[in-house]
């Protein structure tokens, strides 16, 4: 079993640098213990200006399985997107996405690559019953709940937790829905669960350990929160079997949505 675990990477220059350590000791031990046959960490830098690329260079010179990729356009999803691709060019079994924070901890990563077991995908949660999260906020955590209420009453998911950023697939999910992915930034997440659903994969959600991390990029918690409805909702709208009458209101979203994402 070949694992490739994809970092996107937005101006991290004071956080990548411990995480690429943690990640790239621990899977070479999986790999000496014969755990899994091989990995590499995909960095994929979108819009950096900061360091960040000479932290990850420096890295890479100790870790041959580090892999970077660097692009002017920024997003999160946008990163994740492009690392799926590189990672099919190659020869993984399981494919997943991790914050380059490390809020989740190469142990919890591995978690999920343990008990994906049968099922085509695993979705990292800190709602779940035994779930352990570590210094999170109570605007944080009220945010995240709220925004969980709306997602599952939009999508009609299942999931207690479609944000956290520790996801893991198995080769032919990425290879079904990266051609279908249609937006990059804050409904990526949940863009890429529901092309899970629509192509009826068998998704598992596992309890995890997550810590929040201090320098968080979600720091503007009003504007964070804009950001994520326009961009549920748009994707609603997107996947709607109404998408024909609604192209007004999809108008006036997109508008909205890129007003409240601008710089």
């Amino acid at each position: 079993m070949k694992l490739s675990i994809i970092i996107p990477a937005y101006n991290e220059s004071k956080r990548i640098g411990n995480t690429l350590e943690k990640y790239g000791e621990f899977f070479k031990k999986q790999v000496k213990n014969k755990e899994i046959q091989g990995f590499e960490l995909i960095v994929v830098l979108n819009a950096c200006k900061d360091n960040t690329l000479d932290i990850v260079t420096m890295w890479e010179k100790k870790f041959k399985e580090i892999k970077i990729l660097n692009f002017e356009q920024g997003g999160k999803g946008f990163a994740i997107t492009e690392g799926f691709k590189d990672a099919l060019t190659g020869k993984n079994d399981l494919i997943g996405f991790v914050d380059a924070d490390m809020a989740t901890s190469p142990e919890a990563f591995y978690d999920l690559v343990k008990n994906i077991k049968n099922c085509d995908g695993i979705v990292a949660s800190r709602w779940m019953r035994g779930a352990i999260v570590k210094k999170r906020t109570l605007l944080r955590a009220f945010v995240s709940g709220g925004f969980n209420f709306l997602v599952r009453s939009l999508f009609l998911f299942r999931y207690k937790d479609t944000q956290c950023g520790a996801k893991l697939f198995r080769r032919n999910v990425i290879e079904a829905v990266v051609p279908e992915l249609k937006l990059t930034e804050w409904a990526f997440d949940i863009n890429l669960l529901y092309l899970c659903k629509k192509n009826k994969f068998r998704m598992k959600e596992r309890a995890t350990i997550w810590e929040d991390k201090e320098d968080s990029k979600i720091s503007n918690v009003p504007k964070t929160s804009f950001q994520m409805f326009f961009g549920v909702v748009r994707l609603r709208l997107i996947y709607s079997m109404f998408e024909s009458l609604l192209k007004p209101i999809k108008f006036i979203l997109v508008i909205g949505d890129k007003i409240i994402n601008k710089k």
